[in-house]
């Protein structure tokens, strides 16, 4: 039975949408309520808590497993076992960056020319501990300002610059800043605590949801695609279709052909069908996926 601890905020949907997916969806009376249930005999309890948070209370053992973004990992230095990376971040798939950014008119264009700064560098983040390492190991000489929001508008009359995440620098450049340094690029992650990790049957349940949460995952991102072709077609079609191994193929009754099916990328579907149809192939489908579970 397993304690669990998932992130509030702004991972807060996103994660309680892939659990809802993966068949483990978190209940509770409100959504401001921090604590909630899963019904899985595997999961004993639920608390959904502030990210930052998270991997002291797994590395501290309050909680077996947890959901939180390698930069606050880092951040606290906590010694947790990561069990997977997760492809979500709060609006994409793609991870954040923690970075370094400046002014646009800022002479400064990356870490080591900021060496020659004059005086003090001002630095805003809410990253204080990994902004305090970088620019120790860097040779800077810098007063690290902990932010509690609104970064990058703390540029130029509180800070000289800021430490800040991105996905894709939308805002940054919105704000008149330019990256030149990364920090760190983030993924979600599934931790835990290493004590509980050690327990077979724990770590058991653990690579049982684990399972379940990289298998919807990867279903987001791939389809079903099956198909009718004739005898005289069928290599044509074969060599159009990409495989997770080779495509599964059944002979028509009355030997009027063949059916296939196979799971393909998602993203390449539009381009793939009509050219199957070209190639020969009828009768098309295409069916979305819940998991893929190797």
């Amino acid at each position: 039975m397993l304690k669990i601890v998932l992130p509030k905020g702004s991972l807060e949907a996103a994660t309680l949408e892939l659990f809802k997916e993966a068949d483990l969806e978190v209940r509770r009376s409100s959504d401001v309520d921090y604590r909630a249930s899963i019904d899985d005999p595997r999961v004993a309890e639920v608390r959904i808590l502030r990210p930052q948070e998270i991997p002291t209370y797994v590395a501290e053992g309050m909680f077996d497993l947890g959901i939180t973004g390698r930069d606050w990992i880092e951040e606290q230095g906590a010694t947790v076992t990561s069990l997977s990376l997760l492809g979500y971040s709060k609006a994409t798939s793609r991870p954040i960056h923690v970075v370094l950014a400046v002014p646009e008119t800022s002479p400064f264009n990356s870490l080591e020319e900021l060496k020659s700064h004059v005086g003090k560098l001002r630095v805003a983040t809410e990253y204080p501990k990994l902004t305090d390492r970088t620019m120790r190991e860097a040779g800077i000489d810098a007063e690290v300002l902990l932010s509690y929001g609104a970064t990058e508008a703390k540029v130029p009359e509180i800070a000289d610059c800021v430490v800040e995440i991105t996905e894709t620098g939308r805002a940054l450049r919105a704000a008149g800043l330019k990256v030149i340094h990364t920090l760190l690029i983030s993924n979600t992650e599934l931790i835990a605590n290493p004590t509980s990790a050690s327990d077979p049957e724990k770590r058991h349940a653990m690579e049982q949801l684990k399972s379940l949460l990289l298998g919807t995952l990867e279903a987001r991102t791939k389809v079903l695609v099956k198909l009718n072709v004739g005898a005289e077609h069928l290599q044509r079609v074969l060599d159009l279709l990409p495989s997770m191994r080779s495509p599964t193929i059944a002979e028509l009754s009355g030997g009027a052909g063949f059916a296939l099916e196979t799971v393909v990328a998602k993203r390449e579907i539009n381009v793939l069908i009509p050219a199957l149809k070209d190639a020969g192939a009828s009768d098309l489908l295409e069916i979305p996926l819940a998991k893929i579970i190797h």
